[in-house]
């Protein structure tokens, strides 16, 4: 069955009164394409899929690499995500590639990852907060930190840059 419709079809602000909207860009992209870049933390790695200026929320690729402990960070906002490979751990809680995680806005904690690493996709509905060991906030992870390194690393051209970010 063919559900590909053509613009024609789906105009009918006639009826609706409602007109279709375009984006600047293409609603899609071969994210298989992106460079993966640094992220934030030892061996991680990025591919900053969507921002969202206004939440502060962010789409990415996430990649961790083999035995990595990550420093304790919260959720601002809350985090959901599929695990495509590999798997992490919440202390003995294990996530497994196939498997659905899905994190709370205010909590904090500090994943590790088993001996094959783990890749996932992510969606980030508000900010990070990473911590240094004192307790005192080192980072916040917001849209603009993560679009500021995806163009950094030369890997944000799929992506409209907020105009007031300016």
């Amino acid at each position: 069955m063919n559900n590909t419709k053509t613009s024609k079809q789906l105009s009918d602000s006639g009826t609706t009164g409602i007109e279709i909207s375009r984006q600047l860009k293409s609603a899609f992209f071969a994210q298989g394409n992106l460079d993966w870049a640094p992220w934030v933390m030892p061996d991680t790695w990025f591919k900053l899929l969507a921002i969202n200026p206004i939440t502060g929320g962010f789409s990415m690729m996430l990649k961790v690499g083999p035995d990595n402990i990550a420093p304790i960070h919260g959720h601002i906002g809350s985090v959901e995500g599929i695990i495509l490979e590999g798997g992490f751990a919440y202390e003995d809680d294990w996530g497994h590639a196939g498997d659905y995680v899905q994190e709370p806005a205010g909590i904090n904690h500090k994943p590790i990852t088993g001996a094959d690493g783990m890749m996932m996709f992510a969606i980030a509905h508000g900010p990070l907060a990473g911590y240094n060991d004192d307790g005192s906030v080192a980072l916040i992870l917001d849209a603009r930190e993560m679009f500021r390194m995806a163009e950094a690393a030369g890997v944000a051209t799929h992506l409209d840059k907020p105009e007031h970010w300016d």
